[in-house]
């Protein structure tokens, strides 16, 4: 039986976290800031299908792109259409062989159509780019190594939006004898001239661009059997049979993240290593560092950040908040969700912890006048404050509502909410909504003083975790 976490454990992932929030958080608000300011870019159209085509250049620091952007227009007389696309260089723009006119202001491409276009019509631009991004892609020629993080328009031209999905499909080439990994199934993989490689994956479900991302590396494989696909695990440094030692419990994450939504997940699933990340779930595959692994390797129940990054796959993926200002819908279910799964795992006393930590942070939040409703106005140029109230907070809620509710009402109320909402984009209002009608209650006392306000008043001297239960059939 394994032994509850230990503090040190829980401080090395109390970091992991907050730094992965602080830079999630930043690039989020380089994308958002715009959007929450003025009309975000692709306010006027739906973005259908992306094809892209991605060849870094590892040793130069540097990619060149193609991407295909199919979309539909919402509106009439729509003819000047808005992409992000960070601080890519773009090279040229067309429809059908005909070059459009275009023009890149700040981190927007925006391209303007022959004519107005009426709601509904469809279209099909053609964008050439290259680039050197600063963020967005990690480069490790030592290693020979290159993967996204985070900030999807630094490396194709998309809609950054949360609420905007679409499907993909992304051929990426690199140099002959790396494996990588990328979104959907892989359906192509071919050796080209000059000693590269091209894989080909095909995303069939839409989903929201901040979660398209690849890697590619000198990589180790393991592999193991999940509920409903293969697992994969990757990484340059440790060997398989260290991978399944490190990833041993993701079969088992995934089962009981599947009971809690009320969905299981169904496909196959990659979890790598790369050089160094604070952690990013991405569709289908996350990223986490070597030295993080070796962290797990070492003490297995040191793995919360596994169970965050895959509680993601339900809840910020296919579950995902409308804009950044709903943000802890993300981030606090998946803090919160890591930690039930810590509780099933480890027992009573590792979910303690967690529940202790945050409450301090909350604590200190209102001490420092400092605390904030969960929803905000503008993600713009977050503070770490305001990162502990999506993360920390956040989870504490979803803790203290869990408390409010009782184990059966609790969870019956984020099955409802996952499955009325799963491919969706949401509002805390939908999460409410869908917890009021699963226990029957008029939640507004409990939501105007946790989620809507930041009250300044004392918390419960004692944070009593309740006892794990079974969710009910």
């Amino acid at each position: 039986m394994h032994q509850p976490l230990n503090q040190s454990g829980v401080s090395s992932l109390r970091r992991r976290i907050a730094t992965a929030a602080l830079a999630l958080a930043c690039c989020c608000a380089a994308g958002s800031a715009l959007a929450q300011g003025a009309a975000r870019a692709g306010a006027n159209l739906d973005v259908l299908h992306y094809t892209a085509r991605i060849e870094p250049d590892i040793g130069a620091k540097s990619l060149r792109g193609q991407v295909s952007i199919r979309l539909a227009l919402r509106s009439d007389g729509a003819q000047q259409l808005e992409f992000d696309a960070g601080d890519l260089d773009i090279e040229r723009v067309g429809e059908r062989g005909q070059a459009l006119n275009f023009e890149k202001v700040e981190q927007r491409l925006r391209v303007r159509l022959p004519k107005p276009g009426a709601a509904g019509e469809r279209h099909e631009i053609d964008i050439a780019y290259r680039g050197t991004p600063r963020h967005g892609l990690e480069f490790h020629s030592e290693r020979g190594e290159v993967y996204t993080i985070f900030s999807t328009s630094q490396w194709l031209v998309c809609i950054d939006a949360p609420s905007e999905r679409a499907s993909l499909d992304l051929t990426l080439t690199v140099p002959s004898g790396l494996k990588a990994v990328g979104n959907g199934r892989l359906v192509a993989k071919s050796a080209l001239g000059g000693r590269r490689d091209s894989y080909r994956w095909r995303q069939d479900m839409a989903m929201p661009s901040y979660v398209y991302g690849f890697a590619a590396g000198r990589y180790a494989e393991a592999g193991a059997t999940g509920e409903n696909g293969a697992l994969r695990f990757l990484s340059a440094d440790l060997q398989a049979a260290q991978l399944r030692r490190v990833f041993a419990d993701s079969a088992d994450m995934m089962r009981f993240f599947g009971r809690r939504a009320g969905i299981r997940y169904r496909g196959d699933y990659t979890q790598a290593l790369v050089a160094k990340t604070v952690g990013q779930e991405l569709d289908g595959f996350s990223l986490m560092s070597e030295a993080y692994g070796r962290e797990v390797l070492e003490k297995p129940e040191n793995e919360s950040l596994i169970a965050h990054e895959l509680a993601h796959q339900w809840w910020g993926n296919m579950v995902t908040s409308r804009d950044w200002g709903h943000f802890w819908l993300n981030e606090g279910f998946a803090n919160f969700m890591a930690a039930a799964y810590m509780q099933h795992r480890f027992g009573d006393a590792a979910y303690r912890e967690r529940v202790d930590a945050w409450k301090r942070r909350v604590d200190k939040l209102r001490e420092s006048g400092k605390d904030h409703a969960l929803v905000y106005a503008s993600w713009n140029k977050p503070s770490a404050d305001d990162r502990a109230v999506v993360y920390q907070k956040g989870a504490y809620v979803l803790h203290m509502l869990r408390e409010e509710l009782g184990e059966r009402a609790f969870w019956r109320g984020i099955r409802a909410y996952t499955r009325a909402y799963y491919g969706h984009s949401v509002v805390t209002a939908d999460f409410r909504a869908a917890m009021e009608r699963a226990s029957g209650r008029d939640l507004g006392g409990f939501f105007a003083r946790w989620v809507e306000s930041a009250e300044n008043v004392p918390l419960k001297a004692e944070a009593t975790p309740v006892k794990a239960d079974v969710p009910a059939k």
